[in-house]
C-alpha cells in the first residue's frame, strides 16, 4: 500500500457542523475513521493535582472534533499513568501506530517531552509523540477570552477583535525556560494585534522579569496592567500566577483551563503528526 493510500484511509476527514451558539462557535471539525490510532493526552504531573481539566479537554476533543474516545495519561503517579494507558492501547493496523501522544502543554517543556519520549519508547505498541499545543494563533484567542472573562478585555462579538480593553497593557506569563518565553512571544504578538494594546512576555516564576515588563509598560503610559497566564492550570507553575500579578502590580486572568481552542489544537497536532508519519 502506498503512503498516499495509507494517508487517505487513516487520516481524519473534515466535516461541516451545524453552527451552535456561544462565543466559541466552531463550524469545522475532524472525524476519525474507526480503527484510527488512539489520541492520548499526556499530562505533566499527576491526576491528584490536575483538577479534572485534562478529562474535560478530552471530552471536548471527542465531542467537538474526533468522534472517537480520547485517552488521558499522566506523567507522574500510578493513577492513569501514561505508561499504563499506552500498555492498554490496541494497535488496529500493522501499517499504523497504535497511538499518537499529544503533550497537554502550551509550549516547550524539555522535562515533560523527555518523559513522554521514554514512555513512547517503552510502550508495547508503536506510538508517536507530537509537538506541544503552542505556539499557535488559537492560544492567543484563548488568552483573549480569559482576559475578557476576568473583565480585563472586551471583545467585539461580530469581528472577534477587541475594540476597547479594560487593561492598557498585558504581561503574558509563561512557564518554562527562556526558550519557552521566546516561543510564547509569537503568541504575544498575535494577542497584541487582537487587543490593539502592548503585550510583553516574562517567565511566570521570575519576579524581576515581570517587574521589568511592568515598568516598561508604565513608562509608555499604560495605567492599568493585566497578567495573562500562558498555561492550562494543571502545571506546577500555576501556583505562581498570583505572585506574578502582585510583582507587576496588576490584575490577572485565570488559566486557560478547558478552553475549546485547546481541544481543537490537540486534534490538529494529532492529524499533523499522523499525516507526516504516513507520508514519509
Amino acid at each position: 500500500m502506498s503512503p498516499e493510500s495509507q494517508a487517505s484511509q487513516a487520516l481524519p476527514s473534515r466535516r461541516r457542523r451545524a453552527p451552535r451558539g456561544g462565543r466559541h462557535r466552531g463550524d469545522e471539525s475532524f472525524l476519525l475513521p474507526p480503527g484510527s490510532p488512539a489520541l492520548v493526552l499526556a499530562v505533566p504531573g499527576s491526576s491528584r493535582t490536575a483538577g479534572g481539566v485534562p478529562e474535560e479537554l478530552a471530552r471536548l476533543v471527542e465531542i467537538e472534533h474526533t468522534g472517537q474516545p480520547t485517552l488521558v495519561g499522566y506523567l507522574e503517579g500510578d493513577d492513569r499513568n501514561l505508561g499504563a494507558v499506552l500498555a492498554q492501547v490496541q494497535r488496529q493496523r500493522e501499517d499504523e501506530p497504535g497511538a499518537v501522544v499529544v503533550p497537554l502543554a502550551t509550549g516547550p517543556d524539555p522535562a515533560a517531552e523527555g518523559a513522554i519520549r521514554k514512555f513512547v519508547a517503552d510502550a508495547p505498541v508503536p506510538a508517536l509523540p507530537t509537538e506541544p499545543l503552542g505556539p499557535h494563533p488559537l492560544i492567543a484567542e484563548a488568552l483573549h477570552d480569559r482576559l475578557a472573562d476576568a473583565g480585563l478585555a472586551r471583545a467585539d462579538r461580530i469581528r472577534m477583535m477587541t475594540m476597547v480593553t479594560a487593561a492598557g497593557g498585558i504581561i503574558v506569563v509563561v512557564p518554562g525556560d527562556a526558550f519557552a518565553v521566546r516561543q510564547a512571544e509569537v503568541t504575544g504578538v498575535l494577542l497584541a494585534s487582537r487587543l490593539a494594546s502592548p503585550v510583553f512576555t516574562a517567565r511566570i516564576d521570575d519576579g524581576h522579569a515581570v517587574q521589568t515588563a511592568a515598568a516598561q509598560l508604565r513608562a509608555s503610559g499604560v495605567q492599568r496592567l493585566a497578567v495573562a497566564p500562558h498555561l492550562i492550570g494543571h502545571e506546577p507553575d500555576a501556583r505562581h500566577i498570583a505572585a506574578a500579578a502582585a510583582a507587576a502590580g496588576a490584575e490577572h486572568a485565570g488559566p486557560l483551563g478547558a478552553h475549546p481552542a485547546l481541544a481543537k489544537l490537540a486534534a490538529l497536532r494529532y492529524t499533523e503528526t499522523l499525516a507526516s508519519a504516513l507520508s514519509s
